[in-house]
């Protein structure tokens, strides 16, 4: 049976994915490159003047 994983105590995106990355045991340079391709989703998706968070992308449920 796989461990859980402890929750995150972050609330910013960033810092989520950070905690996760860290808690795996990754590299620096993976944490490095997963930050990058967060910030330029985001990015990408915000083009139109506003940002929106991952978790409200996506179909309404």
């Amino acid at each position: 049976m796989k461990p859980r994983n402890p929750p995150l105590q972050s609330a910013r995106l960033l810092d989520q994915v950070r905690e996760r990355v860290r808690y795996l045991h990754y590299s620096l340079s993976t944490e490095k490159t997963y930050l990058y391709w967060v910030r330029f989703f985001v990015r990408w998706h915000g083009r139109n003047g506003h940002m929106t968070h991952p978790r409200d992308m996506g179909h309404a449920r």
